[in-house]
Formats: C-alpha cells, sequence, structure tokens
C-alpha cells in the first residue's frame, strides 16, 4: 500500500511542530554532565525501539541488535519510530551507547496531557489503525479525533474492528462503521482470539510504520501478540467497572513483522485531545466537508450556527451526516478546553 503524499501545508505543519519541540527541549534548566567520547566508537545509524525517559532503546541498523542507549543533553524529545545517529560504547561498555542525534521526522502523532502541554506518540507513521470493539462500545467522536490527526498528517487509516466473533447481526459498531466505510475509509473485522482476518491483516501491515489506536480493552496489545507470538506483550482484562480495559502497555514499542512492515503498540487512550490542532485544521480533517470550503458568504465563517454556511446547508441537505456534523463542533469547541467531557488524556 503506497504511501500518502504529504501536501506543502501538511509538510509546513510537521516542520513547524518539530521546531516547537526543539525549542522546549533547548529550554535552559539544570547542567546535565555529558559521557567521556573517548568511551563510545563511531556513528552509525540506528532506529528506537522504545524511550524511557532519560534511554532509549536502539536497534542497530547494521546487526540489529537492540542497545539500551542514554541522550545527550538538550537533544529534542525522542521517540519511537525516530531515526537516530548513536554511537555504541566501547570495551567493557558494548552493550550501551548514547544517541547523539536525531533524523529529521516524516510524521509525528502528538497529543496534549493533562496539562495541556504536547506529547509525542509516535514518529515516521505511515499508517494509523483505529482498533474498535463491541466492548468497550465505540465512540464516533473519539474515531473522529483519531481520524481528523490522521488526516493532518498525510497517513492511511485502517479501520479494525477486533473480536468480531462478539458481533451480533443488530450490534451497533456495524452500523458505526458502515458509516465510515461511505465515506472511503477501508476496513477489516477480525479476532485476535480465533485467528479470524488475521492473514489479511499482515498484508496489509507487511509496509511502512503503523500505530494502533484506541481506548484501552479493545485489544490493541493482544492483536500484536498474535501477529508476533514469540515477543512478551502485556495484556489486561476489561475491568468490571464501566467494562473499560485496563491500561497495560506503559511504553509506546515498535515492532518488526517478519514480512515486512513495522508497528507501535501505543498506550490505550480513552480521551484524544486535539488542542494542537487549530479550527481550519479539524475542518480539513472531515474529508467530506472539503468539497463545500470556502463557498461560505463570510470568510471568518466558523461553520457553526453561522448564517450562510455552506458546511451547515451541507449537513441540512444531507450531503453532510448529522452525527459528523454534530462531532466536529463538538471538537471545534472544545479546542482550547484543559479537559473535554469525560475524562482527562490518561499519563504516560
Amino acid at each position: 500500500m503506497a504511501k500518502r503524499r504529504l501536501s506543502k501545508q501538511q509538510k509546513t505543519r510537521i516542520d513547524d511542530k518539530h521546531a516547537q519541540i526543539n525549542r522546549n527541549a533547548k529550554a535552559p534548566g539544570k547542567p546535565i554532565a555529558q559521557p567521556d567520547d573517548n568511551n563510545f566508537g563511531e556513528e552509525q545509524n540506528g532506529l528506537v525501539i522504545s524511550h524511557y525517559r532519560a534511554q532509549a532503546d536502539v536497534e542497530c541498523a547494521l546487526s540489529g541488535d537492540v542497545i539500551r542507549c542514554h541522550l545527550r543533553a538538550n537533544l529534542p524529545h525522542i521517540v519511537t519510530g525516530d531515526h537516530v545517529v548513536w554511537r555504541r560504547g566501547l570495551g567493557e561498555q558494548a552493550n550501551t551507547g548514547i544517541v547523539e542525534a536525531i533524523n529529521q521526522r516524516t510524521s509525528e502523532l502528538c497529543r496534549p496531557d493533562s496539562y495541556g502541554k504536547m506529547k509525542l506518540v509516535g514518529a515516521n507513521i505511515t499508517r494509523a489503525i483505529i482498533v474498535i470493539a463491541p466492548e468497550p462500545e465505540a465512540h464516533s467522536n473519539l474515531i473522529d479525533r483519531y481520524i481528523v490527526v490522521a488526516e493532518h498528517l498525510g497517513l492511511e487509516v485502517l479501520l479494525l474492528v477486533n473480536k468480531c466473533d462478539l458481533l451480533g447481526d443488530n450490534n451497533p459498531t456495524l452500523d458505526l462503521l458502515k458509516k465510515y466505510q461511505a465515506l472511503g475509509y477501508r476496513s477489516l473485522a477480525i479476532s485476535s482470539k480465533n485467528n479470524i482476518g488475521m492473514d489479511t491483516l499482515k498484508q496489509l501491515l507487511s509496509d511502512g510504520c503503523s500505530i494502533f489506536v484506541g481506548q484501552s480493552g479493545v485489544g490493541k496489545s493482544s492483536i500484536i501478540q498474535t501477529l508476533l507470538p514469540a515477543e512478551e506483550i502485556k495484556i489486561g482484562e476489561l475491568s468490571d467497572v464501566a467494562r473499560k480495559g485496563r491500561h497495560t502497555t506503559t511504553h509506546a514499542r515498535l515492532y518488526h513483522f517478519p514480512d515486512g512492515g513495522n508497528c507501535i503498540d501505543s498506550p490505550g487512550i480513552r480521551e484524544f485531545g486535539l488542542w494542537h490542532l487549530s479550527p481550519d485544521d479539524v475542518l480539513h480533517g472531515f474529508s467530506e466537508f472539503r468539497p463545500f470550503i470556502g463557498l461560505c458568504k463570510y470568510r471568518n465563517c466558523t461553520h457553526i450556527n453561522d448564517a450562510h454556511c455552506a458546511i451547515s446547508k451541507a449537513a441540512a441537505a444531507g450531503d453532510i451526516t448529522p452525527e459528523r456534523y454534530k462531532s466536529y463542533t463538538y471538537i471545534v469547541q472544545s479546542l482550547d478546553e484543559v479537559t473535554i467531557q469525560g475524562e482527562r488524556p490518561q499519563k504516560q
């Protein structure tokens, strides 16, 4: 599956976001003692498999070894999926290393934490796999939030329905899925537990880097465990309280599939914030809105209860579904809020 071409506007947004994170990383703070350069070998390329605050697991591009590395002070915030320049320790320190630089990213997936500060979830991603399930119940507004971010970054979108063996003929998940299929988004129903649809999923994952996103309990880690049975991935059952999943994956980690392609297993998120996006970003994230953008009578139209609004007229005429228009208005109105209805974004 070919990677989507980024527009100039999307490339500019990515560069601006990267520059902002660089500025935050270079903010003055307490000096940090640096390792002796004589204790490390030549620079080489690597891939960040996982990140733990001041350290990262880096995969050597030459040997495939994974080395726990320290980070140079004032590096931009490093994240799983980063391509980096690093140096391996010499002699008895060969099982350690140090990251010297982070290569330019092709994409960054960010979300604000509970304090509104942006936090990276993954880098150099080409595909967003939005996992839903009959339990816990899927919500269209959360799906729309993921889609808006994916559209903003130029990522492919795959709606993945796990636990398909629990779907009945009248399950609301099926109706929800049909609405996104009508918008042109690809979908696949699987059961990681019963190995249904997994071969098809493997083919879809055979190139690029995919990230699995979705609320806790939908089975993201279980899916990856089925695809990679040799890996040790923590899996949690649904809690009895509101049937919400327990948070199991504490650090985002990158995995390689035998037939090609990578994936990142990211922590479950119940409420996905979009405060780092502008209302215009959100507007363009709703693909069916695009034919009507620029047709409003007033240039400062917010598309929410505005007179002579082409978007609201399209919704009234049925060209945009009421659910999607309502989701758009809810997301735009929540952009400046530190918290959104429901739970705060979970800390990682």
